[in-house]
């Protein structure tokens, strides 16, 4: 019985396989540690994964003949897909590499869930970015998901669009996950939490966008991984006649206003910041919450991390990463 983590090398990824790993599981790992940012973070994050139970190969999911090569001697039983190309505004100047890594990287992976062998089941990344410009609070799984305003949004969509074809043509049991700002230690470069620090820490500006009037439902990475090992241990029953796909929320349920996040992020610092107030971003939307009623009745989700307690643990791992006193 192995796990199959792709996206290994990548944030989520990684604490995901680290999780598996702790609890004595065969994992398999695969990335294709593109340079969207640098390449040695996701080098750094594999070098902590050194064990015998943890095996890596450097392969594109897009690359459906690489994919069958590098998998095919794998005895797999779940699946955890998290290889995706990351990022609401890069994908305005880079929409190739969304096609490629989301859309047809995530076909070739339903396509080789369901020829393995004695697959128990699969999940999947999706994001919370698919509710676009939902004015209600907070985004239910049952509210209307076809306006999305960023290419990023509409190919998570299209994942579970493409999910549940595949679950309803042969019985896949697959669970898609709506995750919602996942921060914490190991944390993405791209992400505001990453920045502000950074440049609080080198006494230059940040870019608060929308003017600081926006919240988000930030999640500590702990909570993320704790529900992704879940819903993949625990896959929908399939009773013959609905798709046995599911789609969740996954976020902390308790949003953050923005400049909220900033103070805490100050006296974890110990650095007041100097804020550069912004107009808004494309792509980019003013709030998100989670409801998450159905992930804990369902798998018994319970975040509990406040950001009074994420933060200053991010902030003291960033200090030691990156030598900053």
């Amino acid at each position: 019985m192995a796990y199959l983590v792709t996206g290994a090398a990548g944030f989520i990824g990684a604490a995901v396989a680290q999780r598996l790993l702790d609890r004595g599981e065969q994992v398999i790992g695969i990335d294709n540690l593109s340079d969207y940012y640098p390449v040695h973070l996701k080098r750094d994050r594999l070098a902590t994964l050194a064990h015998p139970n943890f095996t890596f190969a450097e392969v594109d999911i897009a690359d459906a003949a690489a994919l069958k090569a590098a998998l095919a001697p794998q005895p797999i039983t779940h699946i955890i897909h998290l290889a995706a190309q990351a990022g609401v505004r890069y994908s305005i100047t880079n929409p190739e590499a969304y096609v490629q890594s989301n859309l047809v990287g995530h076909v070739n992976m339903l396509e080789y869930a369901r020829r393995c062998d004695g697959l128990v089941s699969m999940s999947y990344a999706s994001s919370s970015s698919v509710y676009g410009g939902n004015t209600k609070l907070p985004f239910a799984e049952d509210d209307r998901v076809d306006a999305p305003i960023s290419l990023y949004a509409a190919t998570k969509k299209a994942d579970e669009l493409m999910g549940n074809v595949y679950a309803h043509l042969f019985r896949l049991p697959l669970t898609g996950l709506r995750f919602f700002t996942v921060y914490g230690p190991w944390g993405r470069p791209d992400m505001a939490l990453w920045l502000f620090t950074d440049a609080i820490l080198q006494g230059k500006p940040i870019r608060v966008f929308n003017h600081g009037d926006m919240s988000r439902d930030f999640t500590f990475i702990d909570d993320i991984v704790a529900g992704v090992v879940a819903v993949t241990d625990s896959p929908p029953a399939d009773d013959g006649k609905a798709p046995p796909h599911c789609v969740y929320n996954i976020g902390n349920n308790k949003p953050e206003q923005l400049l909220r996040m900033i103070d805490v992020l100050e006296d974890a610092i110990g650095i007041k910041a100097i804020r550069s107030l912004e107009p808004m971003q494309p792509g980019d939307v003013p709030a998100t919450y989670a409801d998450i009623t159905a992930i804990a009745r369902d798998h018994g989700f319970a975040p509990t991390t406040p950001i009074e307690v994420g933060i200053p643990r991010f902030v003291e791992w960033f200090k030691s990463y990156t030598g900053f006193e």
